[in-house]
């Protein structure tokens, strides 16, 4: 059920991709201020909200804080095709952003409390299956849609189960008790005040590190969740529908092998020593990177298809071992909180500075590319984030300890 919160998400927040062209031209918009709409309008809100959110939900009952925060976030998706302009869609993707801050904290916290850490990196890739398959979800059901209702009831149709499923949610998920496998007399931080908790995380070495290095590598995996779309109806003659089933494919056979592949070889290797949880993303990164700039300037479309299927696939192969070390890092009153703050630095860079920086480019090469503007301007941003995360999950390796510890007691070492 909490994977199935993951996939409506991503739904959500990036069935967008799929309908910019649409919004582009209904409402005779730049790159620039579409970058604006599927990214800063929803970081902007998210960020605002996360920090609180995360704070009740490390306090309080998480399944009711993630059940009203679906409810939220799928009310406000509908209300997108309503928008009359530019300045009240961004308000409602806004209100997308303010609805999803309370989504990942309480899940990822729950699933910790779920799971024993040494079935933490599977768990965690099984849950990241549901951004792959909302982002397919959003693509080829918002492909379909577009071209069989319009960009404004496809907003509404995918909106709408979600607030069905808060209620599900609410109806069926039991809330575990915090810190479930966590030794007897282990400290779970519970009592701490905010400042006591901030400080904590500032000073926990692993936690500082895998945050960073997760939110660059989602640098490059917004820019192409975002951008490719788009990216494939301006170079290839092809209608919305078929645009968002053979992404969709690709996410499919990309996507959801490298996440389970990725948590299952991270549990395994962990078994000797844990710095292979960092280890291995630091090798997934550059082998992702040159497959996914090879799918931008291919010229023939099953070819562009399938480097982006593989690449992809390298790319997400981190996420199960990256979350399981950020879950496992800190004490278990403070997993919501941790989670928002990384899952910020995510979106700030990710969704609202990287979709920013790709429309701006996108409208600066424009002349000299034409239509593979877009392309290029994805290929410079991957490369500026790429080598930088590679370099991050290195150094978060350092601060690993050999062997399974106890939760909370990897952030001994500190910055």
């Amino acid at each position: 059920m909490i994977t199935m919160t993951s996939v409506f998400s991503i739904t959500d927040r990036l069935v967008m991709s799929i309908l910019m062209e649409d919004i582009k031209a209904e409402f005779a918009l730049t790159d620039t201020q579409m970058g604006l709409l599927a990214g800063v309008a929803f970081t902007m809100f998210y960020v605002i909200m996360g920090i609180p959110i995360a704070r009740l939900a490390d306090r309080f009952n998480r399944r009711n804080i993630l059940s009203i925060s679906i409810i939220v976030w799928s009310g406000m998706t509908a209300l997108c095709g309503m928008a009359a302009g530019f300045v009240s869609l961004f308000l409602a993707r806004g209100g997308v952003g303010i609805g999803e801050a309370g989504g990942a904290p309480p899940s990822l916290s729950i699933i910790a409390d779920y799971f024993r850490r040494q079935e933490l990196s599977r768990a965690m890739s099984l849950y990241s299956t549901g951004a792959t398959m909302g982002t397919v979800t959003g693509l080829m059901a918002g492909g379909y849609f577009a071209d069989l209702l319009g960009w404004r009831m496809t907003f509404v149709v995918l909106g709408i189960p979600g607030i069905l499923l808060g209620i599900v949610i609410l109806l069926t998920v039991r809330e575990p008790r915090r810190g479930t496998f966590a030794e007897p007399g282990t400290a779970t931080g519970e009592g701490d005040d905010l400042v006591t908790t901030l400080l904590s995380l500032a000073r926990n070495a692993v936690y500082v590190r895998v945050a960073l290095a997760n939110a660059l590598a989602i640098i490059v995996a917004y820019a192409f969740s975002i951008w490719m779309a788009p990216i494939l109806l301006r170079n290839f003659d092809l209608s919305t529908t078929e645009v968002g089933f053979y992404l969709g494919l690709a996410f499919i056979f990309g996507g959801v092998p490298g996440l389970l592949l990725g948590g299952w070889m991270a549990d395994y290797f962990a078994k000797w020593d844990l710095r292979w949880r960092a280890w291995l993303c630091a090798m997934a990164l550059p082998l992702a990177l040159p497959v996914l700039c090879l799918s931008l300037i291919l010229e023939d479309f099953m070819p562009v298809l399938v480097a982006y299927a593989l690449g992809y696939g390298l790319l997400v192969f981190t996420q199960g071992p990256a979350l399981s070390v950020l879950q496992s890092s800190v004490l278990p009153a403070q997993r919501a909180l941790a989670t928002s703050l990384a899952f910020l630095l995510t979106n700030i860079l990710g969704q609202a500075v990287g979709s920013l920086l790709v429309g701006s480019m996108s409208d600066s090469f424009s002349q000299e590319y034409g239509t593979q503007s877009l392309n290029y301007a994805v290929i410079v941003l991957s490369i500026f984030a790429t080598i930088p995360a590679v370099l991050a999950y290195i150094w978060t390796g350092s601060a690993l300890g050999k062997s399974e510890e106890t939760p909370g007691e990897t952030q001994v070492t500190t910055n």
